[in-house]
């Protein structure tokens, strides 16, 4: 069946789909939004929540603010509410939502007045829309009010129209990712009627705002607010439905604006500009702020401007950029032809400084060069500028130095030229007077090599041109030489503190780069997770603008400080909460954020592919101003190496958990073989014995009796050496083995084991060789003639018909007892293997013999003894296994025999 291509095309939108998807993974927020106070928001609010509560909704009440009015209050009857919390503000008791009871209480839906209110200092959060956002992240509902004067992008808008400034606002997005927006209006006359009959304000209060605020012009203008931002709402939301359903449609492209953010406080309202406009487009847009490489800025106010005006385009719903390069426009055209921008907004005054008559400023030259993107100019009102410093006295400063400098340089050319032309007659003095240029450039920066151009200018004239030591030129070429001299001096100067500049940024990059390095290879060397934090505490701190740096893990459902430098004794509960959000959310919280901000500490997640592994806090050395660019790009590279450097520890440290619960359950394996037929043999013989015996009795001969009951016997032996060697291997594991460290004869224990061996091994030839005048060792004679059984009991298992032969002599200061078989020995690659727990090596049978304890447990109790032992192999000798004990002898010596 043919498939027509078109189908493809009205496959539903995937990105809508999966931002779809994630709305439904969360609660949804419905918005009442009204043009101004006394519409009616939470009055309408409040009676759905009565309707909604008569319909079963679990419906709860977390703040709700009535003003006094009888009528909103009455709606409360009914609706559960929850206590508010109470915070000391300021010497006076205010009341605030409480999160954390809502969070607790987690109802279906909850209602929480008042988008815009900016919390108590003590709150998790400064803005209640960010309490409602963490409400919708636990998957609750919320109901919520806001008149539109307080979104973000309109705030400039509404404070030109109404003359009134808006202090709180929310971000745009967060009425964007509404789920239901509610428009309550009323006409204007309505408006003003309500606030005439006392239902809105006291009747002072509401007099007052009829001749500011409350005017039929205001009013107008912010219900057009209202209504337009609404029905943009609504557009959004259709397109959004038809593209979730596969409707076809006459789908515009995909906008993408780029906003360029300079460095006054103007451009707070290029970002809303760009806002407004990426909101009516539905576009994605980029907040970009480019400054020149290797000059970072050093003004305070500038750097607050730069910050303040990305964190409102941030707030705004941008993604943030920071380039540097030389050629700003070039750079910022760059940026947009890769990110495929549409659209660049910028901003310009409208009074032109003198500097600008003479330049281009980066909006000509992005309009002259921009030709195949739109480029959008907001025209700025005037503001006042920034208040100067007041004049100080000069002090020894890289100005003053600079201009010291220029006087000296040009002091000393002024010499060397009079020496020269005594002694060469110059013709072109003008020549030499670049020296000090260059000079003061490399040095000391332009401004200081042009001030060296003017005074070699003038020393020029003053000192080498007729008439002399006069400034006055007499000769038309002199002239024109000077003046050549002089250009060619500002732009020898001017290319050369490009080049200062330019050397001194690669320099301060190369120690950057040469600091992550020498970092990295620290911690490629780390292996422990505590060297780990400390290291990388110390070398955060060490980036700069920090006075505190400290490392917490996750432990036990909390955080614990792992390390801090300087050291930090406990945090407060504040802190904690800080770091605890930013542990559980992946996001930065504390100073300078959106989650607790008055913290002193700004806490970052290390995150990893498995989630976030440890938390990093920073104190600034000052909290006023933020991090500088520099110091933030060092500080995110060293947090991004230290979660790496973390997350392999772990893994080590998990790899090796993984070796040893695969060693333990090979063991167990082992062991529960062992076990299987090391009980099952002997008690199946000992019960088909005893079965033999009872059944039978008197008519099995009286030979046969003996036999099965000599079975019986050995077979119980067997039972009992096998449990005494795992009490054994228990002992020495526990440590709780303690030999005694008496004078033992080797010679007499030998011939006890000989004496005991010949019973239980029956049939087995064993013979002894022990040395004359043996000494005696210091040990314990009840373990060491146990060690001597077990390679006697080994030897007869894995050494064929012939038994074991034992030696005893003296080497040295030391006893030996080698006991020998004639088997087919061990390999060379296990022969330390076969003093391990549960390793077998031989057969017997066809099946492996032993539980392979019998070895090591001779090891343990050699090493408890202050002996060593070691295996030989046929490498060393023809055949067979040779077991090599050694113990230090003793002060006191006895007559051996040999037998």
């Amino acid at each position: 069946m043919a498939r027509d291509d078109g189908d493809f095309d009205r496959r539903p939108d995937p990105d809508a789909l999966l931002a779809l998807s994630d709305k439904e993974s969360k609660g949804k927020l419905c918005v009442f939004l009204g043009a101004a106070p006394g519409v009616g928001k939470t009055y309408a609010m409040l009676a759905r929540a009565q309707t909604a509560k008569a319909e079963g909704v679990d419906i709860v009440i977390g703040l709700a603010e009535t003003h006094g009015r009888i009528e909103t209050q009455a709606l409360l009857n009914g609706l559960e509410t929850l206590p508010r919390r109470k915070c000391d503000y300021r010497g006076r008791i205010i009341e605030e939502f409480d999160i954390d009871a809502a969070l607790a209480r987690k109802p279906q839906l909850i209602i929480v007045d008042e988008l815009a209110h900016t919390n108590a200092p003590d709150s998790r959060h400064p803005k209640r829309w960010q309490d409602i956002e963490e409400l919708l992240d636990a998957g609750i509902d919320v109901w919520t009010t806001l008149n539109v004067q307080h979104l973000e992008s309109l705030a400039d808008v509404v404070s030109r129209v109404t003359g009134v400034a808006v202090r709180e606002t929310v971000p745009d997005r967060v009425l964007q990712n509404a789920a239901d927006v509610i428009l309550v209006d009323i006409t204007p006359d309505e408006l003003l009627q309500r606030l005439k009959e006392g239902k809105v304000y006291v009747p002072e209060t509401a007099r007052r705002a009829t001749q500011n605020f409350f005017t039929p012009r205001n009013l107008t203008a912010l219900r057009e607010l209202a209504l337009r931002r609404t029905a943009e709402r609504v557009d959004d939301q259709m397109v959004d439905f038809l593209r979730q359903g596969a409707i076809e449609g006459p789908w515009a492209t995909a906008e993408r604006l780029l906003v360029c953010v300079g460095r006054d406080a103007k451009s707070e309202a290029v970002v809303r500009a760009g806002a407004r406009l990426a909101t009516a487009l539905n576009a994605t847009w980029i907040a970009l702020y480019v400054e020149r490489a290797g000059r970072e800025e050093e003004s305070a106010e500038v750097v607050r401007n730069v910050d303040r005006s990305l964190s409102l385009a941030e707030r705004l719903g941008a993604e943030v950029a920071r380039i540097s390069g030389d050629d700003l426009a070039a750079e910022v055209l760059r940026l947009a032809r890769r990110e495929n921008i549409t659209q660049i907004v910028l901003g310009r005054s409208r009074i032109r400084s003198f500097p600008q008559l003479l330049w281009r400023s980066l909006t000509d030259e992005i309009l002259r060069q921009s030709t195949d993107i739109a480029v959008h100019v907001v025209v700025l009102e005037d503001v006042a500028p920034p208040s100067r410093r007041s004049w100080k006295p000069p002090m020894i400063s890289e100005t003053w130095r600079g201009v010291a400098g220029a006087a000296l340089s040009v002091t000393i050319t002024v010499m060397i030229g009079y020496a020269l032309d005594r002694w060469l007659g110059l013709s072109n003095p003008s020549v030499i007077f670049l020296l000090p240029v260059v000079l003061c450039a490399a040095r000391f920066g332009m401004w200081s090599a042009i001030i060296a151009a003017l005074l070699s200018f003038l020393a020029c004239d003053f000192f080498f041109f007729d008439p002399h030591y006069e400034l006055r030129i007499s000769q038309p070429q002199e002239f024109l030489s000077l003046t050549v001299a002089l250009i060619v001096a500002v732009i020898t100067a001017m290319l050369a503190s490009k080049m200062r500049d330019y050397a001194q940024n690669v320099r301060e990059r190369s120690q950057a780069v040469q600091s992550l390095f020498e970092f990295s290879r620290k911690l490629s060397t780390i292996t422990t997770l505590d060297d780990i934090l400390w290291v990388s505490a110390l070398q955060i701190l060490k980036a700069g603008e920090a006075s505190c740096v400290v490392l917490l893990m996750p432990e036990d459902g909390g955080l614990r400080v792992a390390a801090a430098w300087p050291p930090v004794d406990q945090m407060d509960a504040g802190e904690l909460a800080a770091a605890r959000w930013a542990l559980e959310k992946s996001e930065s919280a504390g100073w300078r954020t959106d989650t607790l901000p008055n913290v002193r500490f700004q806490f970052r997640p290390l995150a990893t592919a498995r989630g976030v592994v440890a938390v990093c806090g920073i104190e600034p050395k000052t909290v006023e101003e933020p991090l500088s660019a520099a110091a933030e790009s060092t500080i995110s590279s060293l947090i991004e190496q230290t979660a790496i450097a973390i997350d392999r520890s772990m893994l080590v440290g998990e790899s090796v958990k993984a070796a040893a619960l695969e060693e333990n359950e090979k063991l167990r394996t082992i062991l529960l073989s062992a076990l299987s037929h090391d009980l099952r043999t002997p008690l199946t013989s000992i019960t088909g014995a005893v079965t033999s015996l009872r059944e039978l009795g008197e008519k099995i001969p009286l030979e046969d009796r003996k036999d099965l009951l000599l079975s019986i016997e050995e077979e119980a032996r067997r039972l009992s050496r096998f449990i005494a060697n795992m009490l054994d291997m228990s002992r020495i594991e526990s440590g709780a083995l303690s030999p005694r460290s008496d004078l033992v004869d080797v010679a007499d224990v030998i011939r006890s084991v000989l004496e005991r061996s010949k019973k239980t091994f029956s049939g087995k030839d064993m013979s002894i060789s022990i040395a004359p005048n043996l000494p005696p060792i210091r040990g314990d004679a009840s373990l060491l003639g146990q060690v001597l059984f077990n390679l006697i009991d080994n030897a007869h298992k894995y050494g064929g018909p012939t038994g074991a032969i034992i030696h005893a002599r003296r080497e040295g200061g030391d006893v030996v007892i080698t006991v020998t078989d004639e088997g087919p020995g061990v390999k060379s690659a296990d022969l330390e293997r076969i003093f391990e727990k549960f390793y077998r090596s031989g057969r017997v049978d066809g099946r492996k013999a032993g539980t392979g304890l019998g070895l090591s447990i001779c090891r343990g109790l050699v090493r408890a003894m202050g002996g060593t032992i070691v295996a030989q192999s046929p490498a060393v000798r023809r055949r067979g296994t040779r077991i090599i004990m050694r113990f230090p002898a003793a002060n006191e010596t006895k007559q051996g025999v040999a037998a």
